[in-house]
């Protein structure tokens, strides 16, 4: 594997790390090792939560590496091949069941922001961010997902202020209307993201990816059909390893310990 992604496996949290600083662009060979990542974690049960950051403190990423647009036509085919790769990619970090955090600082456009969209959550540096999906400045417009998932986080208004004007944002702006969960320093930034992925990784995997199930395109879904989801979650959860720990913590006034069997 070539150095564009950093893969560290810290307990039971995938560490991924976009590294072509200060810049950070995601290259075609990004976005196939990354593809590969989301493949393995996937399938992965020691895997419970994937932190998403880049190397450096200066930008997450500015986006897609578009002077290479056209050898990733010639490799794949068409340039609607390249983008559906992206498109897999991304809707795959956002169904595997596992929880990703990743880390907004510096440039986090285009692709910088579309594949953080796909993410649980998303935790933004308080200064210096400049977040957004500038792509009618080049007179294009995003395609990878990003008008349909900002829609989706922060709503029509919002996102026809920041697509339409090719808005870029600060870190505080993006918590104010609900794009990101918090805001830290950035000095402290990535280790509060990875402190966020270790206690997710820490809860019962069985009972995350079943509320993933369940929240995850939940917009999408009538009343009835999230009340029969969350239904067949009880279900899968009923009576698990992971149940009967948290219940025996209950009783006797302790922190539950999860996901032992998978030791």
């Amino acid at each position: 594997m070539s150095e564009s992604l950093l893969v560290e496996h810290l307990g039971a949290v995938a560490k991924l790390t976009l590294n072509d600083p200060p810049f950070n662009r995601m290259s075609l060979n990004f976005m196939d090792e990354l593809e590969q990542q989301v493949i393995e974690i996937s399938s992965n049960a020691e895997i419970r939560a994937v932190l998403l950051t880049s190397a450096g403190e200066e930008n997450f990423s500015v986006g897609m590496n578009l002077k290479q647009l056209p050898e990733g036509i010639e490799r794949m085919g068409s340039a609607a091949a390249v983008f559906e790769q992206r498109l897999r990619v991304i809707r795959a970090i956002e169904t595997m069941g596992k929880p990703w955090v990743t880390t907004l600082f510096g440039y986090c456009l285009g692709g910088g922001l579309e594949i953080p969209l796909g993410c649980h959550f998303r935790l933004a540096a308080q200064e210096n961010a400049q977040i957004g999906l500038p792509e009618l400045d080049l007179g294009a417009v995003p395609a990878w997902g990003g008008s349909a998932r900002l829609t989706k986080c922060v709503g029509e208004h919002h996102a026809l202020d920041m697509i339409l004007r090719a808005k870029k944002i600060s870190g505080p702006e993006a918590f104010r209307i609900g794009l990101v969960h918090e805001v830290w320093p950035i000095s402290q930034l990535k280790d509060k993201a990875l402190e966020l992925a270790q206690t997710l990784s820490d809860m019962p995997a069985q009972a995350v990816r079943s509320m993933l199930n369940v929240i995850v395109d939940g917009r999408e879904k009538t009343l009835t059909e999230l009340i029969e989801a969350e239904k067949k979650a009880v279900l899968e959860n009923r009576g698990t390893l992971d149940s009967q720990e948290g219940m025996r913590a209950f009783l006797e006034k302790r922190d539950p310990v999860f996901n032992q069997n998978n030791d």
